[in-house]
């Protein structure tokens, strides 16, 4: 819960600035977005376009006792020629960090922690509001994870967004 409330606080701090430092782009495109991602990884993001079809999308993501960090290559294209909704999907890698803590003569100590490296698709839907510099995105980013402790993970990690673009 402390996490989220880091997330959202610094979310509008960096959206009031980013509206106050720029001419609001009106249209269904934008080149770059920052926002948070919430259900599965949840976390801030930030997406880059490198071409109208295709982005760099990195998530960080909080968890109680665990961090992780992902860069995904995605591609980019129109759903239901309707302006601003386009399908998307792409592959990559994160990399995670976790950390169990006990209680042991009255004081919490870290009893394991390990290092993940894992690989992730993602495919989903996002709508960038026209006039407004507010994208939203639901999808899934199914991952595979082998971590130092000898554990692997896989799940299909949905994901809930809200981007300020520009």
């Amino acid at each position: 819960m402390k996490h989220t409330k880091i997330i959202i606080t610094t979310l509008l701090l960096l959206s009031a600035s980013l509206i106050q430092a720029q001419t609001l782009r009106t249209g269904t495109t934008y080149e770059t977005a920052i926002g948070v991602r919430g259900l599965g990884t949840s976390g801030l993001t930030i997406k880059h376009f490198t071409s109208s079809s295709t982005a760099i999308h990195g998530i960080i993501g909080f968890y109680p006792n665990a961090f992780s960090v992902s860069v995904l290559g995605e591609k980019y294209i129109p759903a239901f020629d309707v302006a601003g909704l386009k399908w998307y999907y792409g592959l990559g890698g994160h990399l995670a960090t976790q950390s169990d803590w006990g209680r042991n003569e009255g004081l919490y100590r870290r009893e394991t922690s390990a290092f993940g490296l894992g690989v992730d698709g993602i495919f989903g839907i996002e709508y960038k509001i026209d006039k407004t510099p507010i994208a939203v995105s639901l999808d899934f980013k199914p991952f595979f994870e082998i971590a130092t402790d000898g554990n692997a993970f896989m799940a299909l990690d949905p994901g809930l967004g809200i981007k300020v673009t520009f």
